[in-house]
């Protein structure tokens, strides 16, 4: 008679037994809760201040790997080299491309022309600008991409996803409504600057566009940091931001001669939906 509790805690423990989800980027960690809610266990790749250009896995992550159900992949650039690794670590781990069904844009680059003779080789690894995620609208179908996901992998609790998905997309498009007023006066083709070209999505949903200050992913010289000035003088920019990712050492420069602030914003950080608003505000020059 001693094995029904033992049967029973088993049973509870299967019934109970959260979906094991892998992220690359924060942001996607709070797009996975929102919909998961606690019926998801989240392990985030890329923390707090770490880059994705260049991130390598701990071995406490490839750890989570081995337990994973489902890895989704937003298209950054690390994947490339780890994503056919976490694969044969997890052959049982479904691996679901969360930007699916996203247009992305093709990333420019400054000085393409210097690494000709890597040029396939790098267009390859960066044609495209991975940062979807600062549009919200392009975030209502990754949404949709690990909604779907979710509640083919926990079929009985479709209801609940299905209202926490539903609830999502009504903020989603509450931010993409409050983004629109607080840039309703700006005018079409205002320049914001930002050291890494981060922001493009952003830039085409609301009509802006980025100056981007680095040149090949580097601080710029003395004579590009020059003729950066002078374009952004030009452009009457109010200010430029920057990531805490990357040394705004150029940017406090060109905001020391143009005496406009260097604002913080992250693509990468949890609060990501306040940035945009951050961002929009500080382009629409409201405090």
């Amino acid at each position: 008679m001693k094995k029904i509790p033992f049967l029973f805690s088993l049973l509870t423990l299967y019934i109970f037994a959260n979906t094991n989800v892998v992220v690359s980027i924060i942001p996607q960690k709070v797009f996975v809760q929102k919909i998961g809610g606690e019926k998801v266990s989240v392990t985030v790749m890329v923390g707090q201040g770490a880059s994705p250009h260049n991130y390598q896995p701990k071995p406490s992550q490839m750890k989570a790997i081995t337990k994973a159900d489902v890895y989704f992949s937003i298209g950054v650039e690390f994947e490339n080299v780890w994503l056919p690794k976490f694969s044969n670590q997890n052959k049982n781990m479904l691996l679901i491309d969360s930007s699916k069904g996203i247009k992305k844009h093709q990333e420019h680059h400054n000085c393409k022309h210097e690494h000709q003779e890597h040029h396939e080789h790098h267009e390859k690894r960066e044609e495209f600008d991975p940062h979807v995620w600062v549009d919200p609208l392009n975030v209502k179908i990754i949404a949709k991409n690990i909604y779907e996901t979710l509640v083919s992998l926990d079929a009985n609790n479709t209801n609940f996803y299905k209202q926490n998905y539903e609830a999502y997309i009504k903020e989603l498009d509450s931010i993409d409504k409050e983004i629109k007023q607080i840039l309703e006066a700006t005018p079409k083709g205002t320049k914001f600057m930002v050291f890494h070209p981060s922001w493009g999505y952003f830039a085409e949903r609301y009509n802006l566009i980025q100056l981007p200050v680095e040149v090949e992913g580097k601080e710029p010289k003395m004579k590009a940091l020059v003729s950066i000035i002078k374009k952004a003088k030009e452009a009457k920019v109010s200010a430029i931001f920057t990531q805490p990712e990357f040394s705004d050492k150029a940017s406090k420069n060109i905001a020391n001669n143009l005496d406009i602030a260097v604002i913080k914003a992250s693509p990468l950080a949890e609060n990501w939906a306040e940035n945009l608003l951050m961002l929009a505000n500080a382009i629409a020059q409201k405090k």
